[in-house]
This record gives structure tokens, sequence and C-alpha cells, in this order.
């Protein structure tokens, strides 16, 4: 039987920060979940960035899984989940364990299959160097504001595409085909 949890996450505790990002996350997910039948078995709300592994919500949602109380995660997108390679890492881990069976994301396909697995793995790295990048620009545009930047921070900032920008141009020019 398909059990599944809803989890909702926004990247910050500030209340007055993101204020509609987990209504509109758990309004759609619920909307989802009905469309498609899927028995949502508790829901789990966290307002803390993904960045760092040890997100509490996340955590206990993990632990309830493991104990075989769901089999199944509803997301907004895989980035929801994970924006680190710890947790990415364990979620994918408990698809391999089969502990997780079903992902479900109303913007992002998944199956349990090695192609599926590998294009969520694609995914949580993109949102990792989403995260890593965002920090980079706004360190460097802090450095900027405050006089500090010197021409080798600016030389490093233009270094030519790199391995995953690539992969991804790859990825998307075969979809075109």
């Amino acid at each position: 039987m398909q059990k599944f949890f809803l989890y909702a996450r926004k990247s910050t505790d500030i209340e007055d920060k993101q204020v509609l990002s987990i209504e509109a996350q758990i309004t759609e997910l619920r909307a989802f979940a009905k469309q498609n039948n899927l028995n949502v078995v508790e829901e789990f709300i966290e307002k803390q960035s993904a960045k760092i592994p040890s997100r509490p919500i996340f955590g206990e949602m993990i632990k309830r899984i493991e104990k075989g109380e769901a089999n199944g995660i509803l997301a907004w997108h895989p980035d929801r989940l994970a924006r680190n390679s710890v947790d990415g890492g364990k979620i994918i881990y408990l698809i391999d364990c089969g502990r997780i069976l079903f992902l479900k994301f109303p913007t992002f396909w998944f199956e349990p299959t090695p192609q599926g697995k590998f294009m969520l793995n694609i995914a949580f790295g993109q949102s990792k160097y989403y995260i890593d990048s965002l920090s980079e620009n706004v360190r460097r545009g802090l450095r900027q504001k405050s006089g500090e930047e010197n021409i080798r921070d600016q030389l490093q900032s233009d270094i030519s595409i790199t391995q995953g920008q690539k992969l991804l141009l790859w990825i998307r020019r075969k979809r075109k085909l």
C-alpha cells in the first residue's frame, strides 16, 4: 500500500520572509495528492535552509520512513528535499534499500529505475550547485560593494563553463532531438 509523507519547506525561519511559499506548496501538494489518489498519512513542514544537513523535521521524517510508517514522499520539487549531498544521498540510498518506493513531485518526474535515480541525483546536484553559486555571487556582490574586490577574484568568477554545466547542456540538446 502506498503511504506518503507530504513535505513542504521554505528556506528561512523568519516569519515575514517567503510568507506564501509554504502555504502555496501545501495547497498545490494537497490538490496533486487528491488528483492522483495519493494516501498522505502526515504532513511535515519545515522552515529552514537545506544547504546544511541535519534539519530536524526532515530527519524525523526520514527516521519514520526507515521505521516503515510511509514508503513515499510528496514534495513540490527535489530541491525542497535536498540542497546538500548528504540529504540527497540519503534519499537515494533509501530508494536503493526499498524503504522509499515512491517520490512524487508536481514539477518533476521520478521512477525508481537506474535512469530515474540518475536524474534525481542530477536534480539534487543542480540544487547544490544553485545554492553554492548563490552564496558565491552574494559574497562577490558584498566585496564589490565594500570596494575590496581585486583582479584575481574577478578572473576566478569568469572561469569557463564547468563540467556540470556541460552535462546539463548535453541533456537539454538530447531532449530537443
